[in-house]
């Protein structure tokens, strides 16, 4: 089957692109460096199937970053038919440079200038056939959010699709050495340069100003950061916090598991004639009772709130500024503000977070990015259940912030001391703010969910079977006993132990069950915390740590792993011992 790939700068619509020739939707960012893992599919084009790549966004051909490089890799790999170049339109003059650099590497190249409808309302202004007369390839208008300009890139697609790959020899090696570098760059400035004047008399700018007062205020060293509080607030606090985990968990958990769901399944269930097979199923840790309690009743309603809080500052454009912002709290840790890509993915799934690290440009930052998604930034999941318990009392959730964060920074100062290496310079294209469309959002949410749960009932139900199979052997009793005296050290219940066990599997599950200790009142308030925090700097659940392994190896993922747990039980230690000092 031959091969069709999209390739461009970030944020220019690849991901959009994808879906509209496929079906199968990509994760669609207005971020970038979000497409980390290259999506394919299969597209129908003029009778002809072929296979469709989404690749990383690309500015050059000589890679700086991890996913950089996995692009170029891709299109030596797949020799495709046709390479389609996704431009910006209102950006076409600093992005025609890797038209150049395609054609001069040997691709088949459909250039594709999206986003017109955004350019037309600018007054930007291009002269279509003119540029494919002097480009020598074809040139699509396009506006994809609207399904425009679909069909005819599909035509042109089918006319190039006896296309060869016959890249030239400084195009092969997906890493170049030093001096081949050199006369890499020295060429790229001729290509802008030649990029320039081809776009002599039949591209003009319009009003690219329109809206610049809201970037302005965004990237404000004091208003930009109220603007990120109030975006926090509102997003975080109000949708996740309080509707996700309060009123959806009490309507989901509360009503429809605990009075409808759970009392008819226990009464099915106990007309089976297996007394084991009774306990797996509906016991103290069966898989309906618990695990898709536990994933359904009450980790559904946050994730979703959250997953569709994330949808909308992704398409409205807001996170690189926020990035951008960022920077200069990051650089004293040793990262740059592109690590807010991770960072704050990592409030979604620290899985997928731990896979954007590699947008990241050096083996030291992703290291430290990996290390601080693993001590300090709690999945939306956990962070909605711990938002819902500690809201509550302004004062503990004021302190667990405070306790967190410092240990975020503490921990980032420390990495940049004993890190071998130097940070990276940053620097980030800012798209353009926009209002984000609901269904683009209502379909990314739903894909992510999707996803998620894909992921995480099979979890769920792994870990009931595992928990009814330690329960049944003893060995559950052995490890919960195992684990009192630590959790006695912290001042917390023996019933606090299981919960630890069970964040190990999953951070959601640990705080699920912690979440229902907190509603049965088995707490105190400083108790609460306590665990809280514990909880929150403890081991990454075991999808993370697999994809830890995987990205980081072994070594450097067992390094995290012990410094992660002992700074966990410092940390709620320190705190128990400063909670019962008499000041407060």
């Amino acid at each position: 089957m031959k091969a069709v790939v999209l390739v461009g700068n970030p944020n220019v619509g690849k991901s959009v692109l994808f879906y509209q020739l496929t079906g199968n939707y990509a994760t669609v960012s207005n971020y970038p460096g979000t497409t980390v893992e290259v999506a394919h599919g299969q597209a129908s084009v003029e009778g002809r199937q072929v296979r469709v790549y989404d690749s990383p966004g690309i500015y050059s051909l000589l890679p700086l970053s991890e996913d950089e490089a996995l692009t170029k890799r891709l299109l030596l790999e797949k020799s495709p038919s046709v390479v389609v170049h996704v431009v910006d339109a209102k950006n076409l003059p600093r992005m025609l440079p890797l038209t150049l650099e395609l054609q001069a590497c040997g691709f088949p190249v459909i250039l594709v200038l999206n986003m017109m409808d955004e350019a037309k309302k600018l007054g930007v202004k291009i002269r279509r056939e003119e540029l494919s007369s002097r480009l020598g390839i074809a040139v699509v208008e396009a506006a994809f959010v609207h399904g425009w300009g679909v069909d005819v890139l599909r035509r042109e697609i089918a006319k190039q699709l006896n296309g060869r790959l016959t890249a030239r020899p400084f195009c092969r090696p997906a890493t170049m050495p030093e001096q081949e570098q050199q006369v890499f760059i020295a060429s790229a400035l001729q290509r802008r340069r030649a990029a320039e004047k081809i776009l002599e008399g039949i591209y003009s700018y319009g009003d690219l100003r329109r809206g610049a007062w809201l970037d302005r205020l965004t990237l404000h060293p004091v208003l930009g950061l109220l603007f990120s509080i109030a975006v926090v607030y509102a997003g975080f606090y109000l949708l996740v916090g309080r509707l996700g985990a309060g009123i959806l968990v009490d309507l989901f958990e509360g009503v429809l598991f605990a009075e409808i769901i759970i009392p008819w399944l226990t009464v099915w269930v106990a007309y089976l004639p297996w007394p084991s097979v009774r306990e797996l199923l509906a016991g103290d840790f069966g898989i309906l009772t618990m695990g898709f309690r536990y994933a359904f009743g009450i980790i559904m309603p946050m994730v979703g709130t959250f997953f569709f809080a994330f949808a909308f500052l992704e398409d409205s454009g807001y996170l690189p500024r926020l990035a951008y912002w960022a920077d200069g709290l990051l650089r004293k840790i040793g990262l740059n503000g592109r690590a807010i890509i991770p960072l704050t993915l990592g409030f979604g799934c620290g899985t997928m977070a731990v896979v954007a690290t590699r947008t990241l440009e050096s083996k030291r930052e992703r290291i430290a990015a990996t290390f601080l998604l693993a001590l300090a930034i709690p999945c939306s999941a956990q962070l909605g259940l711990l938002l819902a318990m500690l809201s509550a009392t302004p004062f503990l959730l004021l302190v667990w912030c405070l306790v967190v964060f410092s240990v975020f920074i503490i921990a980032g100062s420390l990495l940049n001391i004993l890190l071998p290496g130097k940070r990276a310079a940053f620097f980030m294209e800012l798209p353009p703010l926009r209002m984000p469309k609901p269904g683009a959002i209502l379909q990314k949410t739903l894909a992510r969910m999707r996803w998620y749960f894909m992921e995480v009932v099979p979890v769920f139900i792994f870990i009931s079977i595992l928990l009814w199979l330690l329960a049944g052997t003893g060995l559950l009793g052995s490890l919960v006993a195992a684990l009192v005296p630590l959790v006695g050290m912290l001042g917390l219940p023996p019933e606090v132990s299981l919960i630890f066990l069970y964040g190990f599997f999953r951070r959601d599950y640990g705080a699920a069950g912690l979440f229902l200790l907190y509603r049965s009142e088995s707490l105190s308030g400083e108790q609460m915390l306590v665990a809280a925090v514990a909880l929150t700097l403890f081991l990454p659940c075991l999808a993370q740590l697999t994809m830890m392994v995987r990205e980081r190896g072994v070594p450097v993922a067992a390094a995290i792993i012990f410094l992660v747990t002992m700074t966990a039980f410092a940390a709620a230690f320190l705190l128990r011992l400063a909670l019962a000092l008499p000041v407060w």
